[in-house]
This record gives structure tokens, C-alpha cells and sequence, in this order.
């Protein structure tokens, strides 16, 4: 799916990963489920790119619903996987999740669910080899990407803001759609570790200049990262 001239993404509002690319090559941010390897050649294809211009992948955390292809694209083509060092562990299948998914619906899990079967959840190999990175660091990649620390979700959380493209990646900081109720719009993100931790590392989000926020769950976002901050601190005044 373009989003823009150089901004792709690939997969959809369930789980998405993202596409960066510039006249040095393409920056893979997350890598979905392990059966997105032929939705991420058909992006490539549609972007006039090829597999051998991808430079690097970043995770923006260790979760097996965003390392899918990435091994594979380490293993076949040598390209480096990028994950900030407290989620190492958790992206070599070291560690998992301590979080709790909270309220669900079964319509919405059932089909969360369904999909990551169907896309070959449960065959997602963890990554062998890691390259850690760490808070402000601006990776020698195409768009010149850099590292945002938001832990929360989990301990190694980041956001990676590509100004080239006017975009902030953020994972699983925050979420448009919850993949466990199917409600739509910004809010936080179920199965996260520390939720009062995440919450306040959105204060450094909303500090981001950049137009799109695009997560790893749900649609993309195109108003900017002040008002979807907004938008979250009114979903959980709400709640409360």
C-alpha cells in the first residue's frame, strides 16, 4: 500500500510493517508475520525496488508479530536486523511478553487470531543475530532514520523518525485499531508490560515533528504526533 511518494506499507490495519526508501535503498521498519515475505516482494515490485536493495531492518521492539520476515532477510540476503539492546533477548525467543491483553471481543480476537494463522504466526523464526541500538542513535540507512526510546510495551520499545519521509514508525507505543475489541482510533496498546511507563513516554512522541504515525496495528495516522497524543489522553480520561 503507498502512502506516499517513498512510504510504503505492507500487510494492512491488522498487522502492518513499513517501507523507506531513498536513491541508496529501502530501510524495512518491522518485519509483520514470517507469511508477509510475498506481501513485502509485491511492495518492492510496486515501488520499483528489489530485494537486493533492501539495506536493513529496524524492529521497533521484539514481538514475534513484527520480527516475522526479518530472519529470513538476514539468513538469504545478509541484511542486518536493527533492535535496541533490551529487546534483544526478547527478539532471539529469549524472552516473551509480560503483558496482559486486557478486555477482548471474539469477533475481533477470533479474526486477530485467524490472520496471524494464516500469515504464518506460528512459524516465525527468532532472529540468530542482532545489531543494538540505543536511544538517539541516527542509523546509516536509507532516510537516515533515527532512534526514539519508548519503553512501556515493552522494555527495548522505540519509535524511528524518518524525516525525509515525514513519518514517525511507533510499533506497538500506541495502536489505531485493538486488535483484541476491534475498537478503531488512538489508543493504547494491549499485551504492553508497563502501561504507566508507556504512557509516559508519549510525552516524548508528541515532542516528534513529523505528520504520519504509523503503528503496528491499525491505520495509518496523518495528523500529526501533537494530536494523536491528544487523542490517546482523551480515550483514557475516558476509560477512567
Amino acid at each position: 500500500m503507498r502512502l506516499a511518494p517513498d512510504l510504503h506499507r505492507v500487510g494492512n490495519d491488522v498487522i502492518a510493517a513499513y517501507l523507506v526508501a531513498d536513491a541508496t535503498g529501502v530501510t524495512v521498519i518491522d518485519a509483520g508475520l514470517s507469511g508477509h515475505w510475498k506481501d513485502l516482494l509485491l511492495e518492492l515490485t510496486e515501488m520499483g525496488r528489489g530485494l537486493e536493495q533492501v539495506r536493513g531492518v529496524i524492529l521497533t521492539h521484539g514481538d514475534s508479530d513484527h520480527i516475522g520476515f526479518a530472519e529470513r532477510l538476514r539468513r538469504e540476503r545478509g541484511v542486518p536486523v536493527y533492535v535496541h539492546e533490551d529487546d534483544a533477548a526478547r527478539a532471539r525467543g529469549e524472552a516473551k511478553s509480560q503483558g496482559k491483553g486486557g478486555h477482548w471481543r471474539l469477533g475481533a480476537t477470533a479474526g486477530f487470531l485467524w490472520y496471524s494463522i494464516r500469515k504464518g504466526g506460528a512459524r516465525t523464526a527468532p532472529l540468530s543475530t542482532v545489531v543494538a541500538v540505543h536511544d538517539g542513535d541516527v542509523l546509516d540507512l536509507p532516510g537516515s532514520p533515527r532512534i526514539i526510546g519508548m519503553p512501556g510495551h515493552s522494555a527495548g520499545s522505540i519509535a524511528v523518525h524518518i524525516p525525509a519521509v515525514d513519518a514517525v514508525f511507533v510499533g506497538d507505543a500506541l495502536t489505531t485499531r485493538n486488535v483484541l475489541t476491534g475498537i478503531a482510533g488512538p489508543q493504547p496498546a494491549p499485551f504492553t508490560d508497563d502501561p504507566t511507563e508507556a504512557h509516559r513516554s508519549l510525552s516524548r512522541l508528541s515532542a516528534i515533528d513529523a505528520s504520519w504515525v504509523l503503528p503496528g496495528h491499525g491505520t495509518p495516522y496523518q495528523a500529526g504526533t501533537a494530536a494523536i497524543v491528544a487523542e490517546i489522553e482523551r480515550f483514557e480520561a475516558n476509560q477512567g
